[in-house]
């Protein structure tokens, strides 16, 4: 629908700009063409006159300008575009019908060669068709995402906030020792030597522990005050 849209806007915005154009060459009134119109006599407070204008310097420059923009426009599908085409041409052809009338006295509305011709009327044309085209065209598409909804930029680091290895839970309710199993695999004692290789392999048998030092007399006695003790435990004879 929006391509539709977009397509028919473009075709009636095409038509309204060269109608536009073609309007120049022409009558206007009392049997003169638009080119034979000086456009800067449109902004003097005299009004138009009988002097002839090159085709640059006519009512066809406004309108060829008209008709560029129209063209950008349908390029760009941008509706300001053709808009602003359609202002210009109706503006300018508004203008010189007041410069007319204000330098005639009157401003005859007849099919005849003494009144508005068929030039003015393309013009005006013209210019109501851009307005239309730039009403039924969509526009560009926005950056927006499937459903209509504009996309939203994925989170940097997932849908939960990263914290850190030690970093409390604030919802957690459990006791203080037992969330400091969950941070400590092997619990407040630290990894069990004893324990299986999780790899598979077994680990080894704690060492014996080693008998502790026999005194210097001997498993069977001490030694005394005037010497070291003998094999019976007695001292010897001086």
């Amino acid at each position: 629908m929006r391509t539709l849209r977009n397509v028919l806007g473009a075709i009636l915005a095409l038509a309204g700009a060269t109608a536009a154009v073609w309007s120049p060459f022409r009558i206007w009134y009392d049997g003169r063409h638009g080119r034979d119109y000086r456009i800067g006599e449109l902004f003097t407070g005299t009004g138009v006159t009988e002097a002839r204008a090159e085709l640059f310097g006519s009512l066809f420059l406004p309108f060829a300008f008209a008709a560029l923009v129209t063209l950008v426009g349908v390029v760009l599908r941008s509706r300001l575009l053709v808009a602003a085409a359609g202002v210009i041409v109706l503006g300018f052809t508004v203008l010189w019908m007041v410069r007319v009338g204000q330098a005639e006295g009157s401003l005859a509305v007849d099919g005849s060669n003494g009144g508005l011709g068929a030039g003015a009327g393309n013009a005006l044309v013209g210019g109501v068709a851009l307005l239309l085209a730039a009403l039924l065209m969509a526009g560009r598409r926005g950056r927006r995402g499937r459903g209509g909804r504009r996309a939203e930029p994925a989170p940097r680091h997932g849908p939960y906030p990263e914290s850190g290895p030690h970093e409390p839970d604030p919802y957690d309710t459990r006791p203080q020792d037992t969330r400091a199993q969950d941070t400590d695999p092997y619990g407040p004692g630290g990894p069990d030597p004893r324990a299986p290789d999780p790899y598979g392999e077994t680990a080894p048998y704690p060492r014996p522990e080693s008998p502790p030092p026999t005194p210097p007399g001997g498993p069977g006695g001490s030694a005394g005050p005037g010497g070291s003790a003998g094999p019976s435990g007695r001292n010897p004879s001086p």
